[in-house]
């Protein structure tokens, strides 16, 4: 029985420090695609500062693959616990995310820069199941103009003011989405992720007894 217990009580701490250390990256304004020009700023959002970690990305251009660290290679500006980039660029469509000094890294977001008429405002993160998933077509000028709306290359429906809501989500709702405004043109495409209910445990649950 004290066996027992201890090989409890060592997966139980295993499953408690797992479950710390963490960090999420973070990007306002948050949006998977942005214009040539726009201010973007992205943070490590921590909760143990110690972990150390860092703000990396991978971006593809006529040079190859690039890695920078945080805020380091010219490529943004350091504010506080923010990296900046003041103007964004096609070379900074990429592959963005936090690593930690032991290699443990965060969720990764990516970003496409474009040239283009209009972009698809999209959820940069996984949106949880049974919630509300909103697209929005904008140009540089105006976000309140009539835009058809597509997912993996299918019609779903035109919507006149340019935003889509899609009420409680499902796995069957993930994939690739457009959009198009007539006569000015149409977005890059953006994957929108759905993500089920995280599973959580209370440790003060009386039904968890140690025994000695």
């Amino acid at each position: 029985m004290a066996q027992t217990s201890l090989q409890w009580l060592i997966f139980l701490t295993s499953l408690l420090s797992s479950t710390t250390n963490q960090v999420s990256l973070t990007v306002s304004p948050s949006s998977s695609q942005m214009v040539i020009g726009q201010f973007v700023s992205l943070s490590c959002e921590e909760d143990d500062s110690s972990a150390g970690w860092t703000l990396r990305r991978n971006t593809s251009n006529k040079t190859g693959t690039q890695t920078g660290n945080q805020c380091g290679d010219g490529w943004g500006r350091p504010a506080g616990s923010y990296c900046n980039i003041s103007y964004m660029v096609p070379s900074h469509s990429g592959v963005y995310w936090c690593e930690s000094r032991e290699g443990a890294t965060s969720n990764s977001i990516n970003i496409t820069v474009t040239g283009g008429p209009v972009i698809l405002q999209s959820p940069v993160l996984p949106v949880m199941e049974g919630e509300d998933l909103t697209l929005t077509c904008k140009t540089k000028m105006s976000s309140n103009l009539a835009a058809g709306f597509y997912k993996d290359g299918s019609f779903i429906r035109t919507e006149p003011a340019g935003h889509m809501t899609i009420h409680h989500v499902s796995r069957s709702n993930e994939g690739l989405y457009k959009c198009n405004i007539s006569s000015v043109g149409e977005s890059p495409p953006s994957w929108v992720s759905v993500t089920g209910e995280e599973v959580t445990f209370d440790f003060r649950s009386p039904f968890i007894q140690i025994f000695t």
